[in-house]
């Protein structure tokens, strides 16, 4: 299956759940064998398989939405006890930076990336993490390539400002003190 880890990396962003994603990577696959005589031979067969995946999310997001919220009691009950025997039975503490570099920063990340607008994220994600070209990116959010290049360059001025707000709530640049930012051309040293 091609471009199977790309698909499952892109849905487990968009779940959140390993299960979702893996269930959403699934589907995906499940319409392109079903609809592959719609595919476009010379086309982009990437680009095809992240615009089902894409449509096949926002359908069931949808369907879920609609839905009513059942909670079971038992599980909840188990997954606190599960919590509180597992932070009992932790051995000492780390020190403060692999706390922050293992938990901290990534769910950090994680969390302003979460809070993105969605048609943001989807860019950010698709550019940033998956590697795709605005023209292919366009191609499966079905959108004008120019909206693609401010999209993403709105996610990611969004993206920097919340880390920037991180990075001073937590010490690391103080309030006021001026920010040294790389342009996208300029290189590493």
């Amino acid at each position: 299956m091609p471009f199977v880890d790309a698909l499952y990396n892109t849905a487990y962003r968009m779940t959140r759940n390993a299960e979702d994603a893996e269930d959403l990577v699934q589907e995906t696959y499940l319409k392109a064998y079903r609809y592959y005589d719609k595919f476009e031979e010379g086309t982009n067969f990437k680009a095809w398989l992240f615009k089902i995946m894409k449509n096949t999310f926002i359908n069931n997001y949808r369907k879920k939405q609609q839905a009513p919220t059942l909670s079971d009691f038992a599980e909840i009950e188990e997954s606190f006890e599960t919590q509180v025997s597992e932070d009992a039975s932790k051995p000492g503490l780390k020190n403060p930076e692999e706390e922050l570099l293992e938990n901290v920063l990534d769910e950090d990340v994680q969390r302003a990336l979460d809070k993105l607008p969605p048609d943001y994220r989807m860019v950010v994600l698709l550019a940033d993490l998956e590697g795709f070209s605005y023209k292919e990116i366009a191609e499966i959010l079905d959108v004008p390539v120019g909206t693609v290049m401010s999209r993403l360059y709105r996610g990611r001025r969004l993206l920097e400002a919340a880390m920037l707000d991180f990075a001073r709530e937590h010490g690391y640049l103080r309030e006021g003190e001026p920010v040294k930012m790389r342009s996208r051309n300029s290189t590493a040293k």
